[in-house]
C-alpha cells in the first residue's frame, strides 16, 4: 500500500510538471495579444505627443495618459470585457490631456490678448500723454513767445517814445536857435530887410549869420523842403517891387545852394506887396513889410515848384 501511494505521487508530480511545461511551451509558441482599439488609443496619444505645443501644457496629463495606454496594451487574455474597459479609460485619459491642453492654449492666447490690449492701451495713453505734453509744452512756448514780443514791442515803445522825445527837443534847440515860428506851413524863419540895401537884390554881409544857421538846420534835417519868398513894401510901382522881391528870393536861395543845400529842396517865389504884415503908412511898417520869409515845410510836405 506504501508502495502504490508512492507510485500514485511520483505520477502527479509527473504529470503536474508535464502540464507546466506544456502551459511554458505554450506561451512561448504564442505572443500575447493587445486588446482591440488599444492600438487607435496609442496612435492618439502619439499625436499630442508630437504636438510640443499642446503636449508642453499638459506634463501631469500626458504621464497619466500614457500610464493608461501601457496598460490598455496590456494582455488580458480571453477576458474582452476587461479590455474594452481598459482602452476606454485610456483613451479618456488622452481626451483629457487634449481638452486639458486645449483649454490651456486658449487661456494662454487669450491672456497674451489681454496683455496685448493693455499694452494697446498703456500705449494709448501714453500717447496722448505725450501729444497733450506736446500741446501744453507749444501752448506755453506759444504764450512765452508772444509775451517777449510784446515785451520786446513795449520796449521799443518806450525805446521810440524816449527817441521821440529826445529828437523833439532836439528840434526844439535847433528851432529855438533858428529863432524860427512853427505854423501851419512849417516852420516860419522871418528875414528882415537887413540882408539888402534899400531897393537893391544883393545880400549884404550883416545878414549872413541868420543864413548860415539855416543852413546848419537844413543839412540836419535832409528831408525837408524850403520855400522862400520874397516880401516889399508900397513904394514904387508894383511890377518893380514883384521883381525886387523876386530877385531877393532867389539871391538867398543862390546863397544856399552855394553852401551845399541842393537846390531840388529849394523853390523861391516873389511876393511884392501883396502880402504885407504891417501898415504901410509908417516907416517902422514899411520897415518890416520888406522882408524874406523862408518857410521849412513838415517832412510829409513836398517841395513847392521853383518859380525860377
Amino acid at each position: 500500500m506504501n508502495i502504490l501511494n508512492m507510485n500514485n505521487a511520483r505520477v502527479s508530480r509527473m504529470l503536474a510538471v508535464a502540464v507546466a511545461f506544456s502551459f511554458a511551451v505554450g506561451a512561448c509558441a504564442t505572443a500575447p495579444q493587445s486588446p482591440q482599439g488599444s492600438a487607435d488609443v496609442r496612435n492618439k496619444l502619439s499625436a499630442l505627443q508630437a504636438n510640443s505645443s499642446l503636449a508642453s501644457k499638459v506634463p501631469v496629463e500626458m504621464r497619466e495618459a500614457e500610464a493608461a495606454v501601457l496598460i490598455a496594451e496590456a494582455s488580458v487574455g480571453n477576458d474582452v470585457a476587461l479590455g474594452r474597459h481598459r482602452v476606454y479609460m485610456a483613451d479618456q485619459m488622452v481626451e483629457i490631456a487634449i481638452a486639458k491642453a486645449a483649454t490651456r492654449v486658449a487661456e494662454d492666447q487669450r491672456a497674451m490678448l489681454s496683455q496685448q490690449r493693455d499694452q494697446a492701451r498703456l500705449d494709448a495713453r501714453t500717447r496722448e500723454a505725450d501729444a497733450a505734453r506736446r500741446q501744453a509744452t507749444a501752448a506755453q512756448n506759444k504764450s512765452e513767445a508772444e509775451r517777449a514780443l510784446a515785451l520786446a514791442a513795449a520796449a521799443k515803445a518806450t525805446s521810440n517814445e524816449a527817441e521821440a522825445a529826445a529828437t523833439a527837443k532836439e528840434l526844439q534847440q535847433r528851432i529855438d536857435a533858428l529863432e524860427a515860428e512853427a505854423t501851419d506851413r512849417g516852420l516860419v524863419l522871418t528875414l528882415g530887410d537887413v540882408l539888402f540895401a534899400t531897393g537893391r537884390s544883393d545880400l549884404m554881409s550883416g545878414g549872413n549869420n541868420s543864413l548860415d544857421k539855416l543852413i546848419v538846420f537844413l543839412n540836419e534835417y535832409p528831408d525837408r523842403s524850403v520855400a522862400i519868398e520874397g516880401h516889399t513894401d508900397d513904394v514904387g510901382s508894383l511890377e518893380m517891387n514883384q521883381t525886387l522881391s523876386q530877385h531877393r528870393a532867389d539871391a538867398v536861395k543862390t546863397y544856399l545852394t552855394q553852401h551845399g543845400i541842393q537846390s531840388v529842396r529849394l523853390a523861391s517865389t516873389g511876393m511884392g506887396e501883396t502880402q504885407p504884415i504891417a501898415d504901410n503908412q509908417s516907416q517902422s511898417g514899411r520897415q518890416q513889410n520888406r522882408r524874406v520869409e523862408v518857410i521849412i515845410k513838415n517832412p510829409s510836405a513836398l517841395p513847392a515848384a521853383s518859380s525860377n
